[in-house]
């Protein structure tokens, strides 16, 4: 996801797999399609090996984001926003607020062009 929402690359992964775990796979040749890229933001669960296998991988920096030690109840993280609000766009869309799909592909395809709707609509209130 770039910095104002919207997807650049899906992996759909089993639900007995680590997001963190599947993270290296998404991002494998990330580098070279997304050449000016420089920064990548995560929470606190892909810190350690993705963190280091993406800065000497790729050469983005990693920004770990994470609840600060006195935080006390919900607080919005920096970042993390425009995540939830990318996932919440999204739910909008009937097809992907249940899983009906017995395929990935098409869960792949649906994303994808609930988010080209979604950039369409930023297009269009923009001109």
């Amino acid at each position: 996801m770039d910095t104002t929402g919207l997807i650049l690359r899906i992996h759909v992964h089993p639900a007995d797999e680590q997001d963190r775990d599947s993270g290296l796979d998404l991002l494998v040749g990330a580098d070279h399609e997304f050449p000016c890229i420089e920064q990548l933001w995560a929470d606190g669960a892909y810190q350690g090996e993705f963190e280091d296998w993406v800065e000497t991988t790729l050469g983005w920096r990693v920004t770990i984001v994470s609840a600060q030690p006195e935080q006390v109840g919900f607080a919005v993280q920096p970042r993390r926003w425009v995540v939830e609000r990318s996932f919440a766009h999204l739910g909008r869309y009937r097809r992907l607020a249940k899983d009906f799909e017995h395929l990935v592909e098409c869960v792949v395809a649906h994303i994808f062009t609930a988010s080209i709707h979604i950039m369409l609509k930023r297009l269009a209130a923009a001109a």
